[in-house]
């Protein structure tokens, strides 16, 4: 027998259809007769996207250097609904150190992007992305609403600095407002007030536009003969306590010379347009923050030395005949391990409170990107030979222009060297880098014509390679003693290549 259904007009129902139904029961009307249907009821047929609801795994952006405060997407590597398995490489996050893969820790499918590529100054603790497990629906994960980067750790509260009471400007005596003043000097005001004159009716000669005794006497015998009259300026009223007198804008005769020395103003910012914004990424500010901080919190001490290479350019020629491709700067390296092992007070940070003795020698070596300037480590230097230190450097510094360079490979290190040497510098002083105590700034190696003697005795002009070594060096953990021992020992060192082995 055919029958006719129709859903009844119950408001459970439309609210169940609308999806703000919570499973009450439905009542389904066949003509007059009508059919109750309870909680436990199945219906295949019909459901909401309440129930197919996943609980997706988040992911946030992770703090991937010390001094991360933000972050940047610079490409995500996998697509949504793509399968990733633990390992596998999610997206690439530009810190302020460089460029890191960030890695997933689960298997799963990568569900929803939510932050895309190109994506700039991203908190810690944001969410990037969502993930689901393996045979989960991925295509109706919903973003979580209260997921955000965690608050700022509130500072306590400290008293601020009461208010300084603001004195009102009062006129000096013998001024009258609108009127020129004059810098007078001490017998030229005690003559102006005996004899009831005003500077303002001779003319100031003395340097830098003082009115002196003489231009007094002037203006004295100028009234004695009648060509001025006795003029004394009324006394200003007395200025009330709560208001302030402004400064007074006055106009007089113009002096070859200004009688008061003009003050410097600050200069106004450029006219939009007339300038281009460069985008600063987030190593450039990271190094702008951090090497004015260290400039202007650290002591820094300078000393510098020459330091003839003569010998350590003939070892590599040998090494180079063996096919052992060494440059000068693997020689400064080992030469600066080598010496760190010898003087340990040396190889020390400064964390705020006090020196800490560092457990290794781990050398950072500056190198120049396009995006600044980055700092990988060769870890334990003194245990490296000169081969070993080379193929570290050159590796090190393929990975920091490509910005490929793993968190520790950059993060720590006891004693930096810098060398622009290659750039044709003769000699530079770095800024250390902290919680380093240290830093060696390396110029190139040059001709240089020395005075010595034969074996005679008989003086003799002979040719030498000099490179100029400036230490920059933190004065609260290594004094100037300390320093100037540094820098002779290693010139000792690296005089003779074989101290080095």
């Amino acid at each position: 027998m055919a029958a006719s259904w129709r859903l009844g007009c119950d408001p459970s129902l439309l609210r169940y259809l609308l999806g703000l139904a919570s499973r009450r029961s439905l009542r389904l009307v066949e003509g007059s007769v009508g059919f109750s249907v309870g909680r436990g009821s199945s219906w295949r047929w019909f459901h909401s996207t309440h129930w197919l609801r996943v609980d997706p795994i988040k992911i946030l952006m992770p703090s991937l250097s010390p001094t991360m405060e933000e972050g940047n997407i610079v490409k995500w590597l996998k697509k949504e609904g793509e399968a990733v398995s633990a390992g596998d490489a999610l997206c690439e996050i530009e810190t302020d150190k460089a460029v890191v893969t960030l890695d997933a820790s689960d298997d799963g499918v990568l569900a929803k992007i939510v932050v895309e590529e190109g994506t700039k100054n991203i908190r810690l603790g944001s969410l990037i992305g969502l993930m689901v497990e393996e045979g989960k629906d991925w295509k109706h994960v919903e973003i979580p609403k209260d997921v955000g980067p965690p608050p700022p750790v509130a500072k306590p509260s400290e008293p601020g600095p009461s208010p300084e009471p603001q004195i009102p400007v009062s006129v000096k005596k013998g001024q009258t407002p609108g009127t020129l003043q004059f810098r007078l000097s001490p017998a030229a005001r005690n003559i102006l007030e005996k004899h009831a004159l005003d500077a303002s009716q001779g003319t100031a000669t003395g340097p830098r536009g003082i009115f002196t005794k003489e231009d007094a006497l002037n203006l004295v015998k100028s009234k004695q003969t009648g060509k001025i009259t006795e003029s004394r300026p009324a006394p200003a009223p007395a200025p009330t306590p709560t208001a302030s007198v402004p400064p007074q804008v006055t106009t007089g005769p113009s002096y070859p010379r200004p009688m008061i020395p003009a003050v410097s103003t600050p200069g106004q910012p450029n006219a939009v347009g007339t300038f281009t914004e460069i985008p600063a990424s987030n190593i450039r500010r990271v190094i702008a923050k951090r090497l004015t901080e260290s400039k202007s919190t650290i002591p820094h001490a300078y000393a510098t030395a020459n330091c003839d290479v003569g010998a350590v350019l003939k070892v590599r020629q040998d090494l180079v005949r063996d096919d052992i491709k060494v440059s000068v700067n693997d020689f400064i390296i080992k030469a600066a391990a080598v010496t760190l092992k010898q003087m340990p007070g040396v190889n020390v940070s400064w964390d705020g409170q006090g020196p800490k003795q560092m457990p290794s020698i781990d050398i950072s070596v500056a190198v120049a990107t396009d995006k600044g300037l980055i700092t990988p480590i060769i870890k334990d230097a003194a245990a490296k030979g000169l081969q070993e230190i080379a193929d570290s450097v050159k590796a090190l510094s393929k990975k920091a222009r490509d910005g490929k360079l793993l968190p520790e490979e950059y993060q720590g290190g006891s004693f930096s060297i810098s060398n622009l040497g290659m750039f044709g510098i003769d000699e530079f002083t770095a800024v250390i880098n902290p919680p380093q105590a240290c830093i060696l700034a390396v110029g190139r190696f040059r001709p240089v014509l020395k005075l010595t003697e034969d074996e005679e005795g008989n003086p003799k002009l002979q040719q030498r390679q000099l490179i100029t070594v400036t230490m920059s060096s933190d004065s609260r953990v290594v004094d100037d003693e300390l320093a100037t021992k540094f820098l002779e020992s290693f010139k000792t060192n690296l005089e003779n290549p074989v101290r080095l082995a």
